[in-house]
């Protein structure tokens, strides 16, 4: 039964945001285990997937997480082991990873609260005293949701002297409108700040524009009916804006690029090339330059391909002089419970080799270790 109540587990996710049916579904839930025939819980398993996908078809984005929820969980025995891993002589670094790479967010904070209970103190301060260097960054950065986390690495992005433009493209361009709208919330509750002010003032231009209507989360929720009329006006006026004119319409392009759905812009950047002699990609190379053109890029190859856009950042960043070790971390710890499988597979359709294998060539140590447990097994 533990099959069904992790896929139970998951469906809850998808329609939680439907009060009546979270209702609904958790009073079968709850009587589901008296049932006493697999027949009729396979039954109510399709019956379930059948609602989240006819009454909800739009509340989340698929998911290929490769850290899911560990069957027969135990928080006061990962609690355990915990609290003597770091009372060890040295420290037991690799229990430590076993444990929080293959529990999920939900989990670890479960196994924090064991963990209080027992040793009366806080784990994450125990595992900063406990850890360091990149393995710790890795720990910690596990013990923040997802949101959490992202909103964290954009408020380290943009405070103190200086911007890291790059961190702040990245997260702000391959976020969904729901991951975008649980970051604003969360970075207020964290920060005591608006998103959307901080970006403001530390960004400029039609650069900052561009992460401001990010920001604001306008973009319409994708459709089962498919506008054509909608898509060429759209990869018409993206031309006119842009490839056409001398200088660049770049309001245009922002409205259009935060504002549309995914799905339609896919098909928009299709009918673009039927107006234009080059792609999206090669008339934003052409037309726009700095933090803007790296803004829209990231943009474009995300609603192209998002798996492949952090694909291509992961083998850059292992591969460049001097491991770029914050953005592999980022991508793996913010992606773990997200895409991360589906970005492994389009990491070894296009590099040939498994992402797990390019880990251990160019990492070592509980770092390594840490990573390629987030990873999983090759598939």
């Amino acid at each position: 039964m533990s099959m069904v109540s992790e896929f139970l587990g998951q469906l809850s996710l998808n329609i939680g945001v439907m009060p009546t049916w979270r209702f609904l579904f958790l009073k079968i839930y709850s009587r589901l285990f008296a049932l006493d025939t697999l027949h009729t819980v396979c039954s109510i398993m399709l019956l379930f997937l059948s609602l989240t996908l006819t009454l909800n078809p739009q509340a989340h984005e698929p998911t290929f997480p490769t850290v899911v929820p560990a069957v027969d969980f135990d928080p006061d025995r990962d609690a355990a082991r915990i609290e003597t891993a770091i009372k060890t002589k040295g420290v037991d670094e690799q229990t430590i990873i076993d444990v929080l790479t293959k529990r999920t967010y939900s989990q670890r904070r479960d196994i924090a609260f064991a963990y209080e209970r027992r040793a009366k103190k806080d784990m994450i301060s125990a595992l900063k005293g406990a850890l360091s260097g990149s393995v710790e960054t890795v720990i910690l950065g596990l013990m923040k949701s997802t949101a959490q986390y992202d909103a964290s690495e954009i408020r380290g992005s943009i405070k103190g002297l200086g911007t890291d433009e790059e961190t702040l493209i990245e997260i702000l361009c391959s976020r969904s409108n729901d991951e975008l709208v649980e970051i604003k919330k969360v970075y207020k509750e964290l920060f005591k700040k608006e998103l959307d002010k901080d970006v403001a003032g530390d960004t400029s231009g039609n650069f900052a524009k561009l992460l401001l209507a990010l920001v604001q989360t306008k973009r319409a929720e994708p459709s089962s009916i498919v506008d054509y009329e909608k898509i060429d006006e759209d990869a018409r006026a993206l031309y006119d804006a842009g490839v056409k004119i001398r200088g660049t319409d770049v309001p245009t392009w922002i409205s259009i690029m935060s504002e549309r759905s995914v799905p339609h812009l896919q098909k928009v950047f299709q009918r673009y090339k039927s107006y234009s002699p080059y792609d999206m990609q090669e008339s934003i190379q052409k037309e726009v330059k700095g933090d803007l053109q790296r803004s829209f890029l990231v943009l474009v190859q995300c609603f192209e391909n998002k798996q492949l856009y952090f694909a291509n950042r992961l083998n850059e960043a292992m591969k460049s002089k001097g491991a770029k070790e914050k953005i592999v971390t980022r991508i793996i710890v913010s992606r773990c419970e997200v895409d991360l499988k589906k970005i492994c597979s389009e990491f070894k359709t296009n590099y040939g080799q498994s992402l797990q294998k390019t880990i251990l060539e160019h990492t070592k140590g509980d770092y390594q270790k840490a990573l390629l447990g987030l990873c999983g097994p090759e598939q």
